[in-house]
């Protein structure tokens, strides 16, 4: 017998947290530590920053693979790693 969870109607369990923590640190494609997971009244959301908007795009994609029914928000930022432009004068 499956246990089936509605999720539409409450948020999600505690244990959904975890496995996309542990999803987004163990995955070698992804191997992101720097997402945090807050559950909010209608669903989680993920909170951090990373390198590109390609990078968070995969994050996003897998966990919505993984976790088809729960509903995710993203408020992940994009960090501008980029070489300098200029070359630093020190005084």
């Amino acid at each position: 017998m499956t246990e089936h969870r509605d999720v539409a109607t409450g948020p999600p369990d505690e244990y959904v947290e975890a496995e996309i923590h542990r999803l987004l640190a163990e995955d070698p494609d992804v191997a992101e530590q720097g997402i945090t997971v807050v559950r909010r009244e209608r669903g989680l959301v993920l909170y951090g920053e990373v390198e590109s908007p390609h990078r968070r795009e995969e994050i996003l994609r897998r966990v919505a693979e993984r976790f088809p029914d729960v509903p995710v928000t993203s408020d992940i930022g994009v960090i501008r790693a980029q070489a300098p432009t200029e070359i630093e004068q020190l005084p």
